[in-house]
């Protein structure tokens, strides 16, 4: 199997899974994915910095700029619920 292909057939299920997920359990599961793009950076800096081709470079470099963006908005929104559980305080 070719990484393309197992990249496409990834999008698919991902999507699919993701779409059976109800709206209460998307921010726990913002939360969990923040690790899984953790380990997505790193093949990211791996693929743009150790492979000679330069489609592979530009598919490495666009797949580190996604996957940033994806925990950076995660610990965000992520931040945003733990805001919703303080204490307000009392003026």
């Amino acid at each position: 199997m070719t990484p393309y292909t197992f990249f496409i057939l990834a999008m698919f299920v991902g999507r699919e899974v993701l779409s059976k997920v109800p709206q209460t359990l998307h921010t726990p599961l913002m939360s969990g994915s923040n690790a899984i793009s953790g380990i997505t950076i790193i093949g990211a800096l791996m693929s743009a910095g150790m492979v000679g081709g330069g489609w592979a470079k530009w598919l490495g470099v666009a797949a580190l700029i996604a996957a940033t963006i994806n925990v950076v908005g995660g610990f965000m929104v992520t931040g945003r619920m733990l805001e919703m559980f303080k204490k307000k305080a009392e003026d």
